[in-house]
């Protein structure tokens, strides 16, 4: 077995204490002779939510010598807040105990940059490995088989229960629902995410009319996933948006039936194909539909795209997006999103919540007209560090992580500011933005019936119906930036290095070309004279504009590793890949190099 580097493990402390551990405190002296899985998470972060799922079926394989513990490490102010930590953690089903760190003071210890992290902290307490983004659970369950058998021959593994520790249930109707549509007959039908089924709640919005799934997780006929959009289709049939399965259903309500009318049940990665028939094609979390322009438009979160299924020909393709992470207009094919969460069909226009820039964006046909040629352009939000609570000119106006967006019979549209619990409301036509109501718990989605909108209270595991108001409530202005520390650099050229190694009985492979892939931009964009852009080196040096004093590099990495069989025709391939946003400030005295750890250990 090959050395390693021997890192001692900081503590853990987060200001905000331990959840899932029966009310007890834990230290890494608590865990030693246990392999430590450290993930540092925030719940905003779709590639986060990615992580707890791949881990799953390590944690029960393993759960006798392995202890995940999740680090919550906020990004917005909301996600600061500890209620809305313990909500997250019985939303997404982590049955891990879970730090929460809303200073983010264990995330600085082990100098982590990017969500989701994973640290591997050996039976020792030693640091072996670490890994930035998504698709390494099969390089750490390797690396665990390794540490078993490497610390059960030195009597250092302890074997045993360990200290997770499941929150008592609690009785509602709904569980963290996320998406509602209204039926012809006046009746609601709700995802409700945490319990993977529907819900069809009579014309109050209330009294509960039937359950549909089994309320286990899977793909069967009576099963779903975390399920969240929903939409009525032409048929009277409804589009479900099956998120952790990565695919779209159709329920017959009339019927009872189910089907999967789009994705594999995979999760779809860098190099797979992007449009074909739609059950052949993987999908990637997808978190809200729409049906505009007689097909059914996706908002798929898990890629920062949206997607199009035509049930014409029965075919899915990329309908605009890039996959980059960010804030960026202009033709659909060059557009850039993050996270796109909920959309609105409003006449020529496709309203999109898209949740990482606090934004209000919509999709529409191109002044030429030509064929499929759709343009991206931005009502309110300036992109991913920027978030609050400010109404007034849309240029100016703030949202915080908005998750649903409601057209409204003025031709308005009514935006559910998620981490703001608000209502908000965008005006067209006057260009300003304004509140409706307040007060609502982590609101979703809102659907309109009759002279009211009601509005899915997720956090508080209900429908709430509003008149929509003639005036707006009165709301003191409030301004954030993501706040994290910055990277002191030195001026002149910046050495990027992003470190890869890959898992032990693997390698890169080339046979087909470059199996590495980089992406290098700036906020602002001049911030780098040069370096930015596309290529397929880990390394690149970044030339810092002159007289430049501090912005964020954007840096997306990719890399494939296979097995490394010579024997075996078609090895299996696993694909890593993270996006960092670093905040950098250019002085004198900064370091000349920047180490971003994709999977491996950083040497220098």
């Amino acid at each position: 077995m090959a050395s390693r580097a021997r890192v001692r493990a900081p503590e853990l402390i987060g200001k905000g204490g331990w959840l899932n551990t029966g009310g007890n405190d834990l230290t890494l002296t608590d865990l030693r002779g246990r392999i430590v899985i450290l993930d540092f998470w925030t719940f905003c972060c779709v590639n986060c939510l990615h992580v707890l799922d791949e881990l799953r079926e390590l944690e029960e394989r393993h759960r006798d010598s392995v202890v995940i513990i999740g680090v919550h490490s906020p990004k917005f102010v909301h996600e600061a807040d500890h209620q809305a930590v313990v909500d997250a953690v019985e939303r997404y089903g982590v049955e891990h105990p879970v730090l929460d760190d809303p200073e983010l003071a264990t995330w600085k210890q082990y100098a982590v940059r990017a969500w989701p992290t994973l640290v591997v902290i050996d039976p020792e307490g030693y640091v072996v490995a670490q890994h930035a983004g998504e698709g390494h659970a099969h390089a750490i369950e390797a690396l665990v088989e390794e540490l078993i058998a490497e610390h059960g021959a030195k009597g250092t593994l302890r074997r045993g229960d360990g200290p997770y520790v499941p929150p008592e249930p609690v009785a509602t109707d709904l569980r963290f629902p996320g998406k509602a549509v209204r039926l012809p007959g006046g009746t609601f039908l709700v995802s409700d995410t945490t319990r993977h089924q529907l819900v069809e709640l009579a014309a109050d919005g209330e009294e509960v009319l039937r359950r549909i799934g089994s309320g286990e997780r899977g793909l069967g006929p009576d099963s779903f996933n975390e399920p969240q959009g929903l939409a009525l289709l032409p048929d009277g049939t409804v589009a479900v948006a099956d998120t952790v399965n990565h695919a779209v259903r159709v329920f017959d309500p009339a019927t009872g039936t189910l089907e999967t009318v789009a994705g594999t049940g995979k999760q779809w990665w860098q190099g797979s194909p992007t449009a074909g028939p739609a059950r052949e094609v993987d999908l990637s979390s997808p978190w809200d539909l729409a049906w505009w322009q007689d097909r059914l438009w996706i908002a798929m979160a898990g890629v920062h795209q949206i997607w199009a299924y035509d049930p014409a020909d029965g075919t899915v393709a990329v309908a605009a997006g890039t996959t980059n992470e960010g804030l960026v207009d202009g033709p659909a094919a060059e557009a850039w999103f993050a996270q796109p969460s909920g959309l609105a069909a409003a006449g020529d226009r496709l309203w999109i919540a898209d949740s990482e820039t606090s934004a209000v964006r919509w999709i529409e046909r191109a002044a030429d007209d030509a064929a499929d040629g759709y343009v991206v352009r931005t009502a309110v939000g300036t992109g991913l560090f920027d978030f609050g609570h400010r109404d007034g000119a849309a240029e100016q106006a703030l949202l915080q992580h908005p998750l649903g967006v409601t057209a409204l019979p003025d031709g308005s549209v009514a935006v559910a500011d998620t981490y703001n619990h608000a209502l908000r409301r965008y005006d067209p036509a006057s260009g300003e933005v304004t509140t409706l109501a307040t007060d609502l718990r982590e609101p979703s989605a809102a659907v309109l019936a009759d002279d009211d909108i009601v509005v899915v209270e997720s956090a508080r595991h209900r429908l709430t119906r509003l008149r929509l108001p003639e005036e707006a409530v009165r709301v003191e202005s409030v301004a954030h930036r993501t706040q994290r520390a910055a990277t002191d650099i030195a001026p002149g050229t910046l050495r990027l290095d992003v470190v890869f190694q890959a898992p032990a009985g693997q390698k890169l492979d080339i046979r087909y070309g470059p199996s590495t892939r980089l992406l290098v931009s700036a906020t602002p964009p001049e911030l780098l004279a040069d370096g930015a852009g596309a290529g397929t080196d880990l390394a690149r040096d970044l030339v810092l504009a002159d007289g430049a004093s501090e912005g964020v590099l954007h840096v997306s990495a990719m890399a494939a590793s296979c097995d490394d069989a010579p024997d075996v025709e078609y090895p299996a391939c696993h694909v890593h890949q993270q996006d960092w946003g670093v905040p950098v400030r250019i002085t004198g005295d900064g370091a000349a190099r920047l180490g971003l750890v994709l999977a491996g250990l950083d040497a220098e």
